[in-house]
């Protein structure tokens, strides 16, 4: 009985490999490779801190000023001399302006002058904000009658300005009138102070 139910049990056992494809010569054993593509996900919060004591007037445009460039009396001397541009608020609202002037610098018949705005040694850029009917100026110096490096060595040493156009932040122009007309040395080098506040 004992030698019956062993061979039993063996039969049993092979038929258990071979169904389980264990079996030599049979199906083998089978290898299934799966590809998962995983997306990740980034999310960046970037927080912006505002100051609350930032200048929120909005930038003057052209057409809100009034301005003109006019000699300044007793600035002359060691071959130059100051000019100050002058500019008013004419609008209803308030607006700002900052750094420094950006200009150029026209003849008579409205032709592009050379222009060079340096800021002049030891100011530093500041702004000023002018409320409506406010006014606000700013001094340039520069040499009408030496000549420098690209300029005519006889006679003037430019054409005379008559008018300077100034782009004020916002955009637009002011043209301000220059009294008297003149003509600007080393290529229209005006050496101007920052905006300063009113």
């Amino acid at each position: 009985m004992a030698r019956r139910r062993a061979g039993a049990g063996l039969a049993l056992a092979v038929v258990a490999l071979s169904a389980a494809g264990c079996g030599i010569g049979g199906g083998g054993t089978k290898t299934v490779t799966v590809t998962r593509t995983q997306t990740v996900t980034k999310t960046r919060t970037i927080t912006v801190t505002t100051t609350s004591g930032a200048n929120t007037t909005a930038a003057c445009t052209g057409d809100q000023l009034s301005s003109t460039f006019t000699f300044i009396p007793g600035s002359s001397g060691a071959g130059q001399t100051s000019y100050a541009l002058k500019l008013a608020n004419t609008s209803a609202s308030s607006c700002h302006l900052f750094g420094v002037p950006q200009v150029q610098l026209l003849a008579r018949n409205g032709t592009l002058l050379p222009t060079h705005v340096v800021l002049a040694q030891g100011s530093g850029i500041i702004s000023a904000t002018l409320a409506p009917g406010a006014t606000t100026s700013v001094q340039a110096r520069f040499s009408p009658t030496v000549p420098g490096k690209g300029d005519a060595q006889n006679g003037p040493c430019q054409p005379k300005a008559y008018t300077m156009q100034l782009t004020p932040g916002g955009g637009g122009t002011s043209n301000a009138p220059i009294k008297p007309p003149t003509s600007v040395c080393e290529r229209g080098t005006l050496n101007f102070e920052a905006l300063p506040t009113p």
